[in-house]
């Protein structure tokens, strides 16, 4: 009787703990990472019950991961096997993970895949996790910087991209996924890729073949602060999730983000939400030890306000409990279980995204990450790996000069009637290579300050930016193509836009600043005919400031985010009419407005828009069916 007594007093706890985040999310997943330092910790089931027991109360969490390796430093078996237990016990599913770092302090110390020491270590390390777990991801670190002597001699006269492509990709199927899987047949290998997808191919992640070999890729999504050592735009966050579902489509298992950034927490939250209305089913919060760090009201943004997506003190709201009692959020865990609150009520509204394919060949640079800057001026990017026949538009960057056949597929595209964007920086790429059969202009290296612009007859001049840019100076012939938009230097100018006719296509150069974030202060008037020009054939596009994303979805429906620290109005522009929009969130219905297409000499330019104004509070988001 005694023994029954303390199972149902067990149980009761159990179910106390799940506390009012027992019924999860409804449109994605949430999981924990834990590193293998705070997975050897779990050997005292005291501080595993505890931290448990304070995370769980603040959030829903699915699933958790436990690493097996990090640093050399490999977790003993019976802390595993009881770690796996508990959560299971909870009611958690549970994965396996490996981070092939042997000393991560030491500039990400990797293995080295030429050394047969370490070759065999990874191997083992592999073979071990396949024991416990039936899926295990590889944390960020799948690659080599190594360059000692026997590397040096293995490469011979290959560069170094080339080497560590041919062995990571060897590695990848003899060192980890063949052992894994005959040490445990049922055992799922997946590979999670960081967020500097530009550079993948010099250290060694082979995105042309890896993908194919493993059971599927998981996605780092953490753009943290962009003013940080990477530099990386908000808009990564969603870009890059769709660009590797689009290497392995149906297998992009989620995202992954860490609270790097520091403050405010709506910029942790940005990340969190990008990630996930870029239709991530799961999402990762890392790491264990990161999400029982104490909430700190330096966390509270500057404009934080009731109305704002992310609410601090709505989050610092006092949790109800299974057992009726109220807990107070004290944990990190808590800013990223109210960011997924917020997110869960509109996500479900949401259909499949879509975007303007921008095509990058594998293993290709240039222009880095230069994508993602278009996705902040508001046009929504699709990268793809391989070039998208048929599109309405494709938009392509100096990474597709990779491609040698580009140019023939550049006037395919066009003879079928469509349309290409092509960068400044792409164009120079491949002047004398061909692209001069299209249209013969030349990105010069001669270079302009500019502030003021012209957007062409019915665009108007608008004011001048407070701030100089620098840009590329184009020269092209006259009458053979045609400036749409000129940036202005006194009396002297040069193409900001530019256009030419091909077969029955229209070939467009877009002229990138030096300084790729000075996009974002480009007038209203410029950024709203260059997204006219490149997004234009999507159902939905916006008017206004730049710092301002645009993600579309195949069943009439969009997200408006701003990444302003002020309230900002934006003009959301409907390709077909319709009488009104709905707010996604409040249920309101929002009547849409027609604006006559401009006429000159009795001749119409363009269509009719039919257009609703918005207002988006900082670092914000709004969701639109239409």
């Amino acid at each position: 009787m005694k023994k029954l007594k303390s199972v149902i007093v067990f149980l009761v706890l159990i179910l106390i703990s799940v506390s009012a985040f027992s019924q999860g999310y409804k449109n994605f997943n949430v999981a924990v990472y834990c590193r293998a330092y705070e997975v050897e910790q779990m050997a005292d089931l005291e501080w595993l019950s505890n931290t448990w027991d304070e995370l769980s109360k603040q959030a829903h969490v699915d699933k958790i991961y436990l690493e097996t390796h990090r640093d050399l430093l490999i977790v003993k078996e019976e802390t595993l096997k009881q770690a796996i237990k508990f959560f299971k016990d909870h009611g958690v599913k549970v994965g396996g993970g490996i981070t092939y770092t042997i000393n991560e302090s030491n500039n990400f110390q990797t293995f080295c895949y030429t050394k047969k020491e370490d070759r065999q270590k990874v191997k083992e390390i592999a073979e071990y996790t396949a024991r416990f777990f039936d899926e295990f991801i590889l944390d960020d670190f799948f690659f080599t910087s190594c360059k000692c002597d026997e590397c040096i001699a293995a490469k011979g006269d290959k560069s170094w991209t080339e080497y560590r492509l041919g062995l990571m990709a060897d590695a990848a199927v003899n060192l980890v996924i063949n052992p894994a899987k005959a040490m445990n047949p049922n055992v799922e290998v997946i590979i999670k890729y960081p967020n500097w997808y530009e550079h993948f191919q010099g250290l060694g992640f082979n995105l042309e073949k890896e993908p194919l070999v493993f059971d599927g890729l998981y996605t780092g999504t953490e753009t943290r602060d962009r003013s940080g050592n990477q530099h990386l735009q908000q808009y990564l966050s969603y870009n890059i999730i769709r660009y590797f579902e689009n290497l392995k489509p149906g297998n992009n298992r989620g995202g992954w983000v860490d609270t790097g950034g520091g403050f405010p927490y709506d910029r942790y939250a940005e990340q969190l939400w990008l990630t996930l209305f870029a239709k991530a089913p799961e999402i990762t919060l890392f790491d264990i030890r990161q999400m029982q760090g104490n909430l700190n009201p330096r966390g509270k943004a500057p404009w934080n306000a009731p109305e704002n997506s992310f609410d601090y003190d709505e989050m610092m709201k006092p949790i109800k409990q299974a057992d009726g009692s109220e807990f107070t959020p004290t944990k990190t865990i808590r800013a990223a279980a109210y960011s997924f609150e917020v997110i869960d009520k509109v996500l479900g509204e949401l259909g499949n995204p879509i975007g303007i394919k921008s095509y990058k060949p594998y293993h290709s640079t240039g222009e880095d990450f230069l994508q993602n800057y278009i996705g902040m001026i508001g046009i929504p990017m699709d990268m793809v790996p391989e070039f998208p026949e048929n599109e309405d538009v494709v938009f392509l960057t100096q990474t597709a000069s990779f491609d040698p056949q580009i140019v023939n597929k550049i006037k395919k595209q066009l003879q079928r009637g469509k349309d290409v964007v092509v960068t400044s920086g792409f164009y120079k790429a491949m002047q004398g290579k061909g692209i001069e059969n299209i249209v013969e202009l030349q990105v010069t290296d001669r270079k302009a300050s500019v502030k003021e612009f012209s957007a062409g007859f019915f665009g108007g001049g608008g004011a001048p930016m407070e701030k100089e840019i620098i840009i590329p100076q184009i020269q092209y012939l006259t009458n053979d193509s045609w400036e749409v938009v000129s940036a202005l230097d006194d009396t002297n100018g040069w193409p900001m836009l530019h256009r030419a006719a091909y077969s029955t296509g229209q070939f467009y150069v877009l002229t990138i600043p030096d300084n790729f974030v000075d996009l974002y202060i480009l007038p209203e008037n410029v950024l709203n005919r260059i997204r006219q020009t490149v997004a234009g054939s999507m159902p939905v596009t916006i008017e206004g400031p730049g710092e301002v994303s645009l993600m579309v979805y195949d069943n009439n429906s969009c997200v408006v985010e701003s990444f302003l620290d002020e309230e900002v109005s934006v003009r959301i522009m409907l390709k077909e009419e319709a009488k009104e929009i709905t707010d996604v969130d409040s249920g309101e219905k929002l009547p849409v407005t027609v604006r006559k297409a401009p006429e000159f000499r009795g001749r119409k330019f363009g269509n009719d828009a039919y257009y609703v104004d918005i207002k988006i509070k900082p670092h914000s988001f709004r969701a639109f069916k239409f």
